[in-house]
């Protein structure tokens, strides 16, 4: 039998977070367990029929079974320039400062190779997707990590970060509104990020996937782009997976900078073949039209987060009121590590949470919930941890 050895990027790879939580789920299931799962977020709600009658009639086009464009179809970028306009008052120039992506996860991931080379540095603001500090392994770069803390509000200390290591740095990964803690970024801090950026020519990649995601109408969640100078440095990932439940559909956009959404087009064409062009145009007609759904699903997830905050303030656990995403950030009660609470809970009661010390080391001491099941099954997952 064949003994095929990894390779080193593949071999020093910790165990992915949610495969691993996955597994130990699976074992629970087996011993006849009724699961409540509040591990991924995976959206519960289904994807509009408004979108999926328009996949099904792109789907008949027999254009649409051929290869697709590698940067995405013209009219799939003209209609993110015209969302980014009228949600953020953001001009893009649909021609080369958009690219479509099979997904924002791919396009973080691919970013990372035009850009990073041995022995680079890039920053990455901590708790963190893992995807992150992933992509620069692959490229043989160094990350470093700035943490994010409940006494800053969970934004990173811009100041904390040495004048050697932001000149030394070729990007620096952010996330607002934040997974896992739901932060937001204020105009003041992306201000100051995009100044020292433009300073020390350093790369912003933000990952903008839970802006739409909002519980206050005055709190709207910012595009990076907003901000004055931004463009020079900057390049933003978006996805319709959490806005419009089509996490599956995997379609998703680069925008931004044009030097650096060309250098992310480069590494796709050898890699990737583009997104179902079907699946583009049925993108499409959720970003032009989908706006009252989205409304919708607004308004089941903030129920669904008052339900489940004031179900764990009854527990006796802290948890911060989030402002945006379908993510809780809770503490762990005293005695218990992230890990040892978050396996207690799965193995004695049935409820899947994350560990924060899954996203990274200052994620020690909290635990994420998804709020993506129906609200009685939350405040049934409550009581379940409630009666720990």
């Amino acid at each position: 039998m064949s003994n095929f050895k990894f390779a080193d990027r593949i071999a020093q790879l910790p165990p992915y977070l949610f495969a691993q939580i996955d597994k130990v789920k699976k074992e629970v299931a087996a011993r006849g367990v009724d699961i409540i799962s509040l591990g991924i977020g995976d959206p519960d709600l289904p994807t509009p029929d408004f979108i999926i009658d328009a996949l099904h009639a792109s789907a008949k086009k027999p254009v649409n079974h051929q290869y697709p464009d590698y940067e995405g179809l013209d009219e799939f970028r003209e209609a993110v320039a015209r969302w980014y306009n009228g949600r953020f008052g953001v001009e893009l120039d649909s021609t080369n400062e958009i690219v479509n992506l099979i997904g924002s996860k791919e396009g973080i991931a691919h970013f990372a190779m035009a850009f990073t080379n041995p022995g680079d540095l890039n920053l990455v603001c901590t708790p963190h997707y893992p995807v992150y500090p992933i992509a620069t392994s692959f490229c043989g770069g160094e990350t470093k990590f700035l943490a994010q803390v409940e006494e800053n509000d969970f934004l990173p200390n811009l100041d904390e970060i040495s004048a050697e290591d932001w000149e030394r740095a070729k990007s620096i990964y952010v996330n607002f509104p934040n997974n896992p803690t739901a932060a937001m970024a204020t105009p003041e801090f992306f201000q100051k990020l995009v100044d020292r950026a433009r300073e020390t020519n350093t790369i912003i990649v933000h990952d903008a996937a839970y802006t739409e995601i909002y519980y206050d109408a005055n709190k709207k969640p910012m595009s990076i782009l907003e901000t004055p100078g931004a463009k020079d440095v900057a390049i933003e990932f978006h996805s319709l997976s959490k806005t419009y439940n089509m996490t599956g559909w995997r379609v998703g956009m680069a925008v931004g900078n044009s030097q650096l959404i060309a250098g992310l087009g480069k590494i796709k064409t050898n890699v990737d073949s583009g997104c179902f062009q079907a699946v583009q145009e049925a993108a499409i007609i959720a970003l032009d039209k989908g706006e009252p759904y989205v409304e919708e699903n607004r308004k089941v997830y903030r129920e669904r987060r008052d339900i489940m905050i004031a179900a764990l303030k009854k527990a006796g656990i802290e948890c911060r009121v989030p402002d945006a995403t379908i993510y809780l950030w809770a503490k762990v009660p005293a005695g218990y590590t992230s890990a040892d609470f978050v396996t207690k809970v799965m193995e004695e009661k049935g409820v899947v949470l994350t560990p924060g010390s899954g996203f990274g080391e200052p994620g020690e001491g909290y635990f994420r919930i998804s709020l993506t099941v129906p609200s009685e099954r939350l405040e049934e997952a409550a009581e379940r941890i409630a009666s720990l």
